[in-house]
């Protein structure tokens, strides 16, 4: 499996067989999306930051298949979890509903939690259990902050974490959020590597230390 994180939160998860763009972001928030072809796209909730299903293009003559709603979808050997949330702690009165996706494919398990404006409820975490890899927002302001991920990613025990929507150079938004680098603090954790692309098969999986993945978009 390799990923891609473009900004905010958008990834390119490609499988062995099938690709999954998850989160695409509009054009007005000073990151450059390129070109990209998958079968799914994943939308966590309708903000322009998030659901430019757009800008995606399908494989061979088929539109990728989206999905922007909780339930369970299974499209070229992806299976998909969509699991409702809220995108604040006041269950949506200030910013409306989140979709937390857990995604199988290549035999990993792999959750975005997309735009999380809370910590986890016992119902959510039970359907994270034995989840790889989380993909967690960390820049507080629109989501949870650096403190409240370190807490979910103890409720979820997962064994990488990949942060997303922090302050970039060029990010352009109402509000200023957080860098990555409180959110490093906080874990304790700080690899000076930043890869553009992680690559990762289910033997490669940590077994006891937790291991924090910083991408470059």
């Amino acid at each position: 499996m390799n990923i891609q994180w473009f900004g905010q939160s958008c990834f390119k998860i490609e499988g062995e067989k099938s690709t999954l763009v998850m989160d695409p972001f509009g054009d007005n928030y000073g990151l450059k999306l390129p070109r990209l072809n998958a079968e799914v796209i994943t939308v966590s909730h309708q903000h322009q930051d998030h659901n430019n299903t757009s800008a995606i293009k399908g494989t061979g003559d088929r539109p990728p298949f989206v999905i922007e709603a909780p339930g369970e979808y299974e499209v070229k050997n992806i299976f998909v979890y969509g699991i409702p949330a809220f995108h604040d702690n006041e269950n949506g009165k200030q910013r409306g509903e989140n979709i937390i996706y857990r995604v199988e494919i290549d035999g990993i398990s792999l959750a975005h939690l997309g735009d999380l404006g809370h910590l986890l409820i016992n119902g959510q975490i039970e359907k994270l259990e034995g989840v790889d890899i989380l993909l967690i927002p960390v820049g507080g302001t629109y989501t949870i902050s650096a403190k409240q991920a370190t807490e979910i990613i103890s409720q979820i025990e997962p064994r990488i974490v990949i942060p997303m929507h922090y302050q970039l150079p060029e990010l352009k938004l109402d509000a200023k959020i957080d860098g990555v680098d409180k959110f490093c603090k906080e874990i304790g954790i700080c690899p000076t590597e930043r890869p553009n692309k992680f690559k990762v098969a289910k033997k490669d999986l940590p077994q006891e230390e937790l291991r924090v993945v910083i991408l470059e978009p």
